[in-house]
């Protein structure tokens, strides 16, 4: 019997390159290996990721899952072939929504979707997802890399992430929100990871291509590098806030804004006052909302709109947890309270 290929079909001319999907893994060992913590039980390479939630110093642990992308804002990314960030924003968008749970973000596992493996594109966007697993205490402990000839255009990737965290039974939040209580919101680090497609439309619009001068913040060098500024990591500072008391529920504002996210975390009844002119809109809301004539329900039910995670606290703690959070790194906005009725009712004006 013969093994030789000399004269048949290989795999590598169907398409698929192990040997770059196997390069690829022993590029980013290093940086995987930079985000283990308690609990990991195995590195890369295997058919599963074990985690021991007893070594993670649980007792009676529920987990929390959650899974996300990126969205449109890919294209922008490989467009103009930064994609360092895309991986930051991928893990943002998972374990920002865990903690709104209360949960303690433990591991994560990434799909990374290819027409042709460019391993130094790859490598550089798993080691982004690296950085923001570092950033959240999370370990990345596994992942797949698909080689898709025909499925993606030359160039073109897509990306999932999937992440799980624990906490100690009867932890869960939203728990105890009551009328009266104090909306917190935390300033976000520009658009994040939701409202692309439409921000892709208004550059359409204006005529504003990735690389030119940014016309609404001339300290950032082009378009490009200030869209692409990744999600904001809330991990570390609302855990903080959690154990240290009077957090009853927190959103991540994410896709429909802050007018449906603050609804998800209220229990049948309670709404919330919102005042518009407890914060600047960031200017680049501002120059879009101009160039596109967006209005302002629209805009507050597409974008952040400058708050990235509201926080729902206990009225006596308010200004405590204000100062931790500030003393943390956060841009703290003393937004408005929990009502009777539902839905956000908003008083000033957004701009």
């Amino acid at each position: 019997m013969t093994t030789s290929s000399s004269h048949g079909l290989t795999y590598a001319q169907a398409g698929v390159d192990i040997d770059a999907g196997n390069a690829l893994v022993d590029r980013i060992k290093p940086a995987a290996a930079r985000t283990n913590r308690s609990g990991v039980m195995a590195g890369l390479g295997g058919f599963g990721a074990l985690f021991d939630l007893k070594a993670a110093g649980y007792r009676d642990p529920v987990l929390v899952a959650a899974t996300d992308g990126v969205g449109t804002k890919l294209r922008i990314a490989i467009d103009t072939g930064q994609v360092d960030g895309v991986g930051v924003d991928l893990v943002a968008m998972c374990v920002n929504d865990l903690v709104c749970q209360g949960a303690e973000p433990l591991f994560f596992l990434d799909y990374f979707a290819t027409g042709a493996l460019d391993t130094d594109s790859a490598a550089r966007v798993i080691e982004g997802i690296a950085r923001g697993c570092e950033a959240s205490g999370c370990a990345l402990i596994g992942g797949e890399t698909a080689e898709m000839p025909g499925m993606y255009p030359a160039g073109d990737f897509d990306l999932a992430g999937f992440s799980v965290g624990a906490m100690e039974r009867g932890g869960a939040l939203p728990a105890g929100v009551a009328e009266g209580d104090v909306l917190l919101g935390l300033g976000a680090d520009g658009i994040h990871s939701n409202g692309f497609s439409l921000v892709r439309r208004v550059m359409d619009m204006a005529n504003v291509a990735w690389d030119d001068d940014c016309p609404w913040q001339s300290e950032t060098a082009s378009v490009a590098d200030a869209l692409l500024t990744p999600t904001r990591l809330y991990v570390k500072p609302a855990l903080m806030a959690i154990r240290s008391g009077g957090v009853r529920a927190l959103a991540h504002i994410t896709g429909g804004g802050l007018t449906e996210n603050v609804p998800r975390v209220l229990p049948e009844g309670l709404g919330a006052a919102i005042n518009l002119d407890a914060w600047r809109l960031p200017a680049v809301f501002d120059w879009m909302a101009d160039q596109g004539k967006i209005a302002d329900d629209e805009m507050l039910k597409t974008f952040n709109c400058g708050i990235g995670m509201v926080l729902v606290v206990d009225p006596d703690l308010a200004e405590g947890l204000s100062q931790l959070l500030t003393d943390a790194g956060e841009r703290v906005t003393a937004l408005g309270r929990i009502t009777a009725g539902e839905g956000v009712h908003y008083t000033g004006t957004l701009r």
